[in-house]
């Protein structure tokens, strides 16, 4: 339980400034207004015996959009800052081995990531005060959201790992994230076959079937096994300091 220490220390930093505050504002204003307006299309053109299809696949997939947009911004700061404040030294000469300083970093900004998503869980509660309706669909897509952001999370807290400046560090990951999302969108350049190969690794289309309330087992591996790779590749590029000689 040693990264218990870091983990603690993490979201001292992230309460102890308005970086947490100002980001789960903009996240909740952001998916509060998309919900809204889901809503008013979902009225106004849905079809009312078919609120999975409708509402709840555009509301999840719009909060997939907005995670790729404020994620980045949370994560930027893990390691980049300790490398430029020079912490991060003093933090090696801790009793702690590196997979304990990934976790705890790593699951700090998980637990802030999920108390934003949390909040919005007051939309659909909201709206079960005027209507009926199942709450699987809904539930499976928080579940796809929670586990689409912990893979978000690994792959910022890569990237801080890569460089001291956190402007480069969130750009880097906006691009990472970029690329994962256009991944298959050039069929006719690429052909059918390639995109029906790539489409198994990209994050946004792995999602599609959370949004429609479906939770496919292989869906799931999936996002667990891709935040265990990049926290992996976390690891190994804290490990470079010890061939790099720094």
């Amino acid at each position: 339980m040693k990264f218990l220490c870091v983990f603690k220390k993490e979201l001292r930093l992230y309460f102890g400034s308005f970086i947490a505050y100002s980001l789960a504002t903009a996240f909740l204003i952001l998916t509060g207004y998309f919900f809204y307006t889901d809503m008013i299309f979902y009225d106004l053109f849905g079809d009312f015996q078919d609120i999975t299809s409708s509402l709840w696949a555009y509301f999840f997939q719009d909060v997939r959009f907005v995670s790729m947009l404020i994620l980045p911004l949370l994560t930027m700061r893990l390691f980049a800052e300790e490398k430029k404040l020079g912490t991060i030294e003093l933090l090696w000469t801790y009793p702690l081995k590196d997979p304990h300083i990934i976790l705890g970093k790593f699951l700090a900004c998980f637990l802030v990531y999920a108390l934003m998503v949390m909040c919005t869980f007051a939309y659909p509660l909201l709206l079960s005060s005027a209507t009926t309706f199942s709450w699987g669909p809904p539930s499976a897509g928080y579940l796809g959201v929670l586990l689409l952001g912990a893979t978000f999370i690994a792959c910022g807290t890569l990237i801080s790992s890569l460089t001291e400046n956190q402007v480069v560090s969130a750009m880097s990951t906006y691009g990472v994230l970029v690329f994962f999302w256009f991944l298959n969108w050039n069929e006719e350049a690429v052909g059918p076959q390639f995109v029906g190969t790539v489409v198994r690794f990209s994050l946004f289309d792995r999602f599609e079937d959370f949004s429609k309330g479906v939770i496919s087992t292989q869906d799931v591996a999936f996002f667990i096994l891709a935040t265990f790779f990049f926290l992996f590749l976390t690891l190994q590029s804290l490990e470079s300091r010890k061939w790099r000689g720094t």
